[in-house]
């Protein structure tokens, strides 16, 4: 990701996504700050003062040789269409769906903007629209272009970026891609290239992993995301407990 934003503006002119309000957050070159309902793609601007890699510095260094103190990376985060779906499992009216190609839908004529599902994403993706947006008070997230893939189209994000970041497939085939892209990465030095597409938890695994260096709570990413369905069952017994 060379964080060109064409992602965004891809994904912004197919699904008529509103603005969202061209607001400067001042952070680096973000101008739209974290995925919500208006942002169905959002690419982050991570620097931090470590080096990417073992590269040499350039001839801004006066000379010196060694590793660059710092990196600059880009990541563009998207909804990410949980095996375990955290809103789908909340949601009362059924306006949430697993479709056919695997993605998590929202139904925006079913959904009644009750906003259980806001409060069930681990990853804080789905979102409501506020007055004066269009169809303010539904519900939103990227809808994985499903209108693109029945026609056998790839999603608009993936089919414009131009150093063909965001890769589309089958997922077996891109978790071997990916474990592929990790190890040559670390070989070449970059010791902390991970692949972020947790299984061991509740939402067993993502339909949009990540390779990313580093952390993943640097990007904004919980380390271990977890459907908060799973705590139901002690939270009603605590609460039958206190009753008593």
């Amino acid at each position: 990701c060379i964080g060109c934003k064409a992602c965004e503006v891809a994904c912004k002119e197919w699904n008529e996504v509103p603005d969202d309000g061209f607001t400067w957050t001042g952070n680096s070159y973000d101008n739209t700050g974290h995925l919500g309902a208006s942002t169905w793609r959002h690419v982050l601007f991570v620097e931090q003062n470590q080096a990417k890699g073992k590269q040499i510095a350039g001839p801004m260094s006066l000379g010196k040789t060694g590793e660059d103190p710092f990196r600059w990376i880009f990541l563009s985060d998207v909804c990410k269409h949980c095996e375990e779906a955290g809103c789908l499992e909340a949601c009362p009216t059924g306006a949430i769906v697993r479709t056919e190609v695997g993605s998590v839908l929202v139904q925006n004529d079913v959904c009644n903007g009750c906003g259980y599902c806001v409060v069930a994403c681990p990853f804080g993706v789905i979102d409501k629209r506020p007055e004066p947006l269009p169809d303010a008070g539904g519900a939103f997230k990227c809808t994985f272009c499903y209108d693109r893939q029945k026609s056998g189209l790839t999603p608009a994000c993936a089919k414009v970026c131009p150093t063909e970041s965001i890769v589309f497939g089958r997922l077996d085939d891109l978790r071997a891609r990916a474990n592929e892209r990790v190890r040559v990465l670390r070989e070449s030095g970059h010791e902390d290239a991970q692949l972020y597409d947790p299984h061991e938890t509740s939402v067993r695994g993502l339909h949009a992993f990540f390779l990313i260096f580093g952390e993943p709570e640097a990007y904004g990413l919980p380390p271990q995301p977890q459907v908060p369905t799973i705590y139901l069952k002690s939270s009603w017994t605590a609460a039958l407990a206190t009753a008593i």
